[in-house]
This record gives C-alpha cells, structure tokens and sequence, in this order.
C-alpha cells in the first residue's frame, strides 16, 4: 500500500498500518555506466519487494540527501548538508508518527545516509519513547562472503558504482545500467584489517566517482543479489513486528 494513493476519506487506513516505510535514496554521480538516480531506483524497488501481507505503508522515497565529498565534486550529484536531511528526516517520521503509525522503516539504498538515519532514530524516539525504528541498509541483506556463489570473480563486487550494487540496478531496470568497452575498472584496494572498520578519504584509491570491475555487471548477478536481500529483509521485518 503507498501512502501517496490514500484518499482524504480513507485516513483511517494509514492508523491501521504496522509500520511505515521511508525509502531514502540520493541523487548522486555513479560513473559513466550508472544512472544518477541509481539510489532512488534502489529505495523504491527494495520497498516495492517488501511483504505486503506484513501490512507496511510506502511512503514516498527521499531523493536528495547529503553525499560525500568525493562524489559531490562530479557533475550530476546534487548534495544536500547533512544537518539539512537530518532535520528533513526528523519531520518526516514525526509527522508519521502523528498520523498513529508508531514502528517506521528507514530503508535505506544510500551510504551517507546511514549515520543519517541512526541520528534520526535516536532523536525520534527519545521524544516518542513508544516509537520503534528500523534501519535496513539493503546491500547488508546479502552476506559479503557470498561473493562467489553469487558469480563475482576475483573481487566481492562491492563498492560505490560497482558490480555489485548495479547488478541489482540492472535487475530492477535492465535498461538503465550500460558497461561500455572502455569503461575504466578499479581493483579493490586490500583491506586493512579482518576487523570492521570505516576509512573515510577525501580522494580514495581506485576512485573516479565509483569504483569495482564493472565489467561484471549482468542481470543474472542481480536477480540473485535482489532475491536473497529480498527474502533477508522480509525475515528480519516479520521478526521486528513479533518482537
């Protein structure tokens, strides 16, 4: 159900919904192969995918959001400050929460918006302490180290504009993602440490505005990677309302 199609008569509909759903999506340089609104097509296909048995209301995706400063520098990514969406953010679930819906998804197809969302979260309900947030990064509905039986080669595939993430582009929207001969690829630069760990660079290695060996985009790739964070993220949802 999306919010957007509920008529004025009908407003008891969104009081008798479980939880709302707020895709955050960004628009945002992702190379020459990718879309600019890679990370809208994302938000809304993931939230197309959840369970509508769970009884989830879609509201309407957020399509600008602060990016980092290696990727606002390239031409098509349009930034917003951070504190500028937190506070957007903030009104947007309060003003869900004023409409009596009181568990909300921030569903999230964006890296920067990660620490976004936890602010917003942690904000919202030290002033609704009967609210209930849940923050789904969709990329970490599939396990890294699946990486290989999802057909990648020589590399995880992760990463900003990589196969990986428009593997799952292209299985939403085939006509959107286009490797060309001559695209540039980027080998993944070896980790630091086993340990998780967040390393923020102003100009990072292997980096032109994205990163990966592009060449292994396909649809296959995606069907497979959309499917399981699919079917991840349903488990975990499912789990969240019988808690």
């Amino acid at each position: 159900m999306k919010a957007t199609d509920i008529h004025g008569r009908d407003l008891k509909t969104l009081e008798q919904a479980k939880f709302a759903i707020v895709p955050l999506g960004s628009f945002e340089y992702h190379g020459p192969h990718s879309p600019l609104g890679t990370d809208i097509v994302l938000a809304d296909g993931f939230a197309e995918l959840i369970d509508a048995d769970l009884g989830g209301v879609i509201f309407p995706t957020v399509p600008y959001t602060a990016c980092p400063g290696k990727t606002s520098k390239y031409q098509g990514t349009i930034p917003i400050r951070p504190s500028i969406i937190t506070e957007y953010v903030i009104d947007i679930t309060t003003g869900i929460i004023k409409q009596g819906i009181k568990k909300i998804i921030l569903l999230n197809a964006h890296d920067a918006n990660m620490g976004v969302s936890r602010t917003v979260a942690e904000y919202v309900t030290g002033k609704h302490t009967d609210a209930s947030f849940l923050l789904i990064n969709w990329w970490q509905m599939v396990a890294i180290d699946a990486a290989e039986e999802i057909g990648f080669v020589g590399t995880k595939g992760r990463g900003h504009g990589g196969p990986y993430e428009m593997s799952a582009v292209k299985a939403f929207r085939p006509d959107l993602v286009h490797v060309q001969e001559g695209d540039p690829e980027f080998q993944e630069v070896p980790s630091l440490s086993s340990m998780p760990y967040v390393l923020v660079e102003g100009t990072p290695k292997a980096w032109d505005g994205y990163t990966g060996l592009i060449c292994q985009t396909s649809y296959e790739k995606g069907k497979i990677i959309v499917g399981t964070a699919a079917s991840n993220m349903n488990a975990l949802i499912k789990n969240w309302l019988s808690d």
